[in-house]
């Protein structure tokens, strides 16, 4: 029996509630992800996507429905005590590393993601060591550039840096959103190529985003299609890898009772 790590049950998202602007993001989404599941979204402008993950994340709060992580209920738990369970990764290259810290007082801090923040002896040779074999991992040279400071490097070793810290301790669930997005199509194929050895070797459950259909169609074992702050398509195995674009376009249609002009409305966000 395969095991459950993400259990979204009737979750609701309101902002502004009861004022003229009120917009009810997402509409009774329900989702489970078992263990190693690694599952891409796609969905228009609206769909509610980055919402889904902030409430998963705890940046925000759901106005109704529970959060189930790991066996834990977590639905009223704040953002820095999700962190010990979930890791999240953006697509602005800036926001998951500290750009006026070395790459090494960057990993350092990562390191004690989740744990108690109680004052410590600084890095350690032994600690630089694994700092080293992580960073060799990557296969980009860092490892020899612990002292640099962060804001000196690309977007893409920014994020693949990122991706690294995000999962040195292994998380029960790793969030991405649209981290690629943001990065030239070269760069973005090496962070894609990065992402999935580190998944594949931690056996991590992940939900990534992406803009891109055909990304979405090569990466994972699952893939949803959100509309309108619902699941409107969710598909895995065998069933998703002979899904073509065409197929998906006209998936799309089929659930959602509308059709797509183009790939806008998948590709925007």
């Amino acid at each position: 029996m395969s095991q459950t790590i993400l259990e979204l049950n009737n979750i609701h998202k309101i902002f502004e509630q009861g004022t003229v602007n009120e917009n009810h993001v997402l509409k009774g989404l329900n989702l489970e992800l078992n263990l190693g599941d690694f599952v891409t979204i796609i969905g228009g402008n609206g769909a509610g996507k980055s919402t889904l993950m902030n409430t998963i994340s705890g940046a925000y709060s759901p106005d109704k429905g529970s959060i189930t992580i790991d066996g834990q209920d977590v639905t009223r738990w704040p953002s820095h005590k999700r962190a010990k369970l979930v890791s999240y990764v953006f697509q602005d290259t800036r926001m998951g590393t500290a750009g006026r810290l070395t790459i090494e007082e960057n990993m350092a801090l990562a390191s004690r993601r989740g744990l108690s923040h109680r004052l410590r002896k600084g890095v350690k040779e032994a600690d630089r060591q694994q700092m080293r074999q992580a960073l060799a991992s990557l296969g980009l040279g860092l490892e020899d550039r612990l002292g640099t400071e962060i804001s000196l490097l690309s977007g893409g070793q920014r994020q693949a840096i990122t991706l690294l810290m995000a999962t040195l301790r292994k998380p029960q669930l790793l969030l991405l959103d649209e981290h690629t997005a943001a990065l030239d199509p070269k760069t973005s194929e090496m962070v894609i190529d990065i992402t999935q050895k580190i998944i594949e070797e931690q056996n991590l459950t992940t939900l990534m985003i992406t803009h891109n259909m055909q990304q979405a169609l090569n990466l994972g074992n699952r893939l949803i299609m959100m509309h309108q702050g619902k699941i409107v398509l969710d598909v895995k195995g065998e069933e998703k890898a002979r899904l073509t674009i065409t197929d998906l376009m006209n998936l799309f249609k089929q659930a959602a009772g509308q059709e797509l002009v183009s790939d806008e409305l998948l590709l925007s966000e």
